[in-house]
């Protein structure tokens, strides 16, 4: 064989320096196998042309179309004060719209030749708008003239790929490049075992790669894309099996629960039912803490479904069994917010080796980064002599420092916001490796759970507690009618009036430091001239305005810990009447009395991220009130988003719109693997049938060859996805 294999030969051998260094840096795209893998994003057909109608605002855009208008104008400017200056407009049309296109200076000669009326064309650029009308300004264009034996029929009906491009290379540059690699298309591997693929009628990969980036037929393309998306599902699983069978043969202590121990004790004095779902839950936990190789479980519920209370549960069985609990909150606010809510709801089953405990007490011990050096020494000798059996902290808990007596279990909270170093680091503090729960209140979609967390068993908790109330949520549209903003600061006063409090939730901090940062504008802040609010500015106009005599106070990220702990015990003392915050108070802040928010400049958080902020009203007896504050325009996407956050309560619902808008970023994990995605054909959502034969067929076949020996063409494709890194985080998974 070849010492370089026709797909590993980098472009700029192939294709020359200068295109090459474009592809490299802009679309990340190094060697021929990396081309052959740039798919078209669509296909234009000659003969049925592309709507101008609906062009985006500031995007590139292909489009084809018609030379209707030609027109040289002369005009006097700085640069040619004799009225030498010249500029072309071109007016193109596809039958449903037209557009304006401009050149100037030297730039106009060739296209005033070319661009005849009648010519027909494909013209890239980027859409912009002058007075009021969209136009594209010096617009990269490729004529379509069509061979002499050529039919007009074929040429007329004739694909051509549209490829995602850049301004610094045209989709039809990057077509001229594929026709140049296209034949090594010949020598790819065929991942796919030969029976998998005939079983279900897929083509083989090198046609697929043909018929994706040379279509004859309609036909062609679903071919090709039905065979691409099964690659893709099926290597990713075959990577997920491969893991999930490594970690079941890994070792583990079995730990099950006395049956008159802490965990017994505990539940008998519970003062309400647990609901169904949280007993189900608890039950496939302990059937997993109960073998002898680590449980893998991801959990997820709904804002306020009771997870914290299944895995207490889960951490009350570790410790009856011998063994220790450790968990992992993201913020300080919140690690030590679980550690009261867990205090108060074991009571003297908490207060282990002290008087008053409990027979079966255990010692429970917050560890975080900011604790002062006497309480962490104390903290770390706990750990270290197994006093303590439950743990709760920030990654604090993964220093070197801290050692563990005999850990069990950890506990994630919020996994999202963990590197899997973290995750890792934790859990080689056991002596043998210690079981995993993952929790998360952000709703995952059921594909994705089988594509990012394939490495782990799901339970969903989707019933509410008893007692729970619902939260009404509403658009405030601030720009085009302000007197909307006025009656939502009376509706905070008159939750206030009833004895409830509020949040108001603001994008930024807006100090100093705060400033700096906010000069590196997003293209969305440059349209609206605006920095988004901040808590302080806000705050401070809130307390002298409409809120006026009311107690308002501020949280956010960069205050000192111990001050916004005591931030947080006033307000859920009562002391404090509105706390205006960032989104610190996203995740797990747990106060019933707070009944309205107020979120500001609502169109710049996420969907989950707004669902999981409403998540903090309506968690007591009395009705929740969400208020989405915006200044977008009515038809924007971002008030679309609004819209659908204000009219479902379901986050799994939610969670499906905001991955759809947000398109899949890496499954394999965005920071771990830099940004370019690793699917780009499947769609986690659409192809869920896919997803869910490929995880089947994929467990099949590592069941019965874990290292893929009969399968080498499957091995080298692992490989390529599987580059250095990625490999890391799914072996950290």
């Amino acid at each position: 064989m070849d010492s370089v294999p026709a797909l590993d030969e980098p472009l700029k051998k192939v294709l020359g320096p200068a295109t090459a260094k474009v592809m490299a840096e802009h679309l990340g795209l190094h060697t021929v196998g990396d081309l052959l893998h740039h798919y078209p994003r669509r296909y234009e057909e000659r003969g049925q042309l592309t709507h101008l109608a609906d062009l985006p605002m500031d995007e590139h855009v292909t489009v084809v179309a018609q030379v209707a208008d030609a027109r040289l104008h002369t005009f006097a400017s700085s640069r040619a004060p004799r009225g030498k200056g010249q500029r072309l407009e071109v007016t193109i049309t596809d039958g449903s719209g037209r557009l304006q296109l401009v050149f100037f200076g030297a730039g106009v000669h060739k296209p005033h030749k070319e661009l005849l009326p009648g010519t027909r064309a494909m013209f890239a650029g980027k859409v912009s708008v002058f007075n009021r009308r969209l136009q594209l300004a010096h617009p990269a264009y490729e004529l379509l003239r069509g061979d002499a034996e050529e039919t007009v029929e074929t040429w007329a009906g004739a694909l051509i790929p549209i490829y995602p491009a850049t301004a610094k290379l045209e989709s039809w540059k990057i077509g001229k490049a594929l026709q140049t690699v296209l034949p090594s298309a010949q020598e790819a591997a065929d991942p796919l075992p030969g029976p998998l693929r005939e079983g279900r009628g897929l083509v083989t990969l090198p046609e697929a790669l043909l018929k994706i980036h040379r279509p004859h037929t309609k036909a062609d393309i679903e071919e090709a894309r039905a065979r691409l998306k099964w690659d893709e599902a099926f290597v990713l699983q075959v990577a997920l099996a491969r893991r999930r069978h490594a970690d079941a043969q890994l070792p583990a202590v079995p730990r099950r629960p006395r049956p008159d121990g802490i965990l017994a004790a505990f539940d008998g004095r519970l003062p309400f039912t647990l609901t169904e779902g949280q007993r189900k839950v608890s039950e496939e936990i302990f059937a997993d803490l109960a073998t002898d190789h680590p449980m893998h479980r991801l959990l997820q519920g709904e804002v306020g479904s009771g997870k914290t209370m299944v895995a207490l549960r889960a951490m009350l069985a570790v410790v009856d069994a011998g063994g220790q609990a450790a968990m992992l909150a993201p913020t300080e606010v919140l690690a030590q917010q679980h550690h009261r809510s867990v205090i108060e709801m074991m009571g003297d089953l908490a207060q282990g080796g002290m008087l008053g405990g409990a027979d079966d007490a255990t010692k429970v011990v917050l560890l975080t980064g900011s604790m002062g050096a006497a309480a962490r020494r104390q903290a770390l000798l706990d750990l270290a002599t197994g006093e303590a059996g439950i743990v709760i902290g920030t990654h604090a808990l993964i220093e070197d420092k801290v050692q563990f007596h005999d850990l069990g279990l950890v506990v994630v909270d919020e996994q999202h916001r963990f590197g899997v170093e973290q995750r890792d680091a934790l859990r080689g503090k056991g002596k043998q490796p210690p079981h995993l729960l993952v929790m998360t209140a952000t709703p995952i979609p059921r594909t994705v759970a089988m594509t990012v967390f394939g490495d782990l068993e799901t339970s969903v908790l989707d019933q509410l507690p008893a007692g729970r109330s619902p939260i009404a949520s509403h658009v405030v549209s601030a720009a085009d009618k302000p007197h909307f903003l006025a009656r939502a600061w009376e509706r905070v006063r008159e939750e206030v009036e009833k004895g409830h409090q509020a949040y108001v939730v603001c994008p930024r901090i807006g100090d100093e430091e705060d400033g700096a940062k906010a000069k590196k504008k997003s293209p969305e802040d440059e349209a609206e001239k605006r920095p988004p609010l901040a808590v302080l500015d806000t705050a401070e106009q809130l307390a002298r305005g409409p809120l006026a005599g009311l107690r308002v106070d501020v949280l956010h990220g960069r205050m000192p810990p111990d001050d916004k702990d005591a931030v947080m015990r006033r307000f859920a003392a009562g002391e404090v009447d509105v706390l205006v915050a960032t989104t610190v108070i996203e995740v797990g802040v747990n106060v019933p009395n707070a009944t309205a928010m107020v979120i500001m400049d609502a169109d710049r958080f996420g969907v989950s991220q707004l669902h999981q902020l409403r998540g903090r009203v309506g968690r007591g007896s009395a009705p929740g009130l969400c208020l989405l504050v915006t200044e977008m325009p009515e038809a924007s996407p971002a008030r679309q988003r609004l819209n659908a956050v204000a009219s479902t309560l379901d986050g799994f619902e939610l969670s499906r719109i905001d991955l759809e808008q947000r398109r899949e970023g890496d499954v394999l994990g965005q920071a771990q693997s830099g940004t370019r995605s690793s699917l780009r054909m499947l769609a986690v959502i659409d192809d869920e049938e896919v997803i869910a034969e490929a995880r089947e067929e994929a467990a099949r076949i590592v069941a019965s060859d874990p290292d893929l020996e009969r399968l080498p063409a499957l091995r080298t494709a692992l490989d390529a996805l599987l580059d250095e890194e990625r490999e890391q985080y799914l072996e950290k998974g």
